[in-house]
């Protein structure tokens, strides 16, 4: 059993790189977010606390905010010597000390491990709502007919400030992305474009990965006042039409239970539902 006494908390640096890896890699009580960084690739960024006993690394909660008003929790973990409960108790406090001080408003996780949502929901996590999973099935397709007043080309590197914007205005704010975030995205993208209307105004956008099956469809987005004009549908059947000759491939795509606009999007392009359901949990700062 680990006494606290021993236990000295701590911001990481990139001399913890080496034994943070071990732990993440190797011990049972990880959670990793699903991001365009990986969890290492965070140290240097505020905050990212580790718990320290005799100069070796037993415990981490990395949640630096991006944008500014939310914190999602990109790693927690701990050696199982340690135990999930004690390194929450020990690594929390001074994080949401070092978020409120930065004016972060919000901290937001997926737990996929029942031992995280526990930590979550004991510490006044609030669930707020769920992501689910989609998927289409590569099939033959038949393309929208455009109504001329926008068409779709790739996206090109210095779109990124205004697909910010577009994301911005979109998303709902736990859910937007920065101009930082989103260059990360583009960078690992398969495919990625914008649609643009006759004046070469940016409508929308979407940026898809690559998967074990084909293609997940990461970010989609159209400037609010430009819905409902089938611009999203047009950039989705883009992404499909990539895939429709190939076999045993597959685009995915998530969004949110309550978004009901998305899912009648998805849904007329001939995803599915999945019935795979993660919970969305938040704690307000302010």
């Amino acid at each position: 059993m680990i006494k606290e006494t021993e236990i000295s908390i701590r911001s990481a640096n990139k001399e913890d790189r080496a034994q943070l890896a071990h732990i993440i890699h190797f011990e049972s009580y990880v959670h990793r977010h699903l991001d365009w960084r990986p969890p290492l690739d965070w140290i240097g960024h505020t905050p990212y606390i580790i718990a320290e006993k005799n100069k070796r690394v037993i415990g981490a909660l990395a949640c630096p905010p991006d944008p500014l008003e939310i914190s999602w929790i990109r790693v927690f973990a701990a050696t199982s010597k340690l135990g999930g409960k004690k390194a929450w108790n020990l690594l929390w406090p001074k994080t949401q000390e070092i978020l409120t001080k930065m004016g972060t408003e919000s901290v937001v996780a997926i737990p996929l491990q029942d031992w995280f949502k526990d930590i979550l929901i004991q510490n006044n996590f609030e669930h707020v709502h769920n992501v689910v999973i989609l998927v289409w099935e590569s099939e033959n397709l038949e393309n929208p007919v455009s109504n001329g007043d926008f068409s779709i080309r790739p996206m090109k590197p210095n779109d990124l400030e205004v697909v910010q914007e577009i994301d911005e205005a979109a998303f709902g704010p736990i859910w937007r992305n920065s101009e930082d975030t989103l260059k990360l995205a583009y960078t690992q993208a398969l495919a990625a474009s914008v649609a643009i209307d006759k004046d070469k105004k940016i409508l929308g956008y979407q940026i898809s990965t690559p998967s074990p099956f084909g293609a997940h469809l990461a970010r989609l987005a159209v400037l609010p006042e430009t819905q409902g004009q089938g611009i999203g549908f047009h950039l989705t059947r883009q992404v499909q039409s990539m895939f429709k000759d190939r076999l045993s491939t597959r685009v995915s795509v998530n969004t949110q239970d309550n978004n009901f606009a998305s899912l009648g999007l998805y849904k007329k392009a001939g995803f599915e539902l999945t019935g795979e359901i993660y919970p969305v949990f938040q704690y307000k700062l302010k």
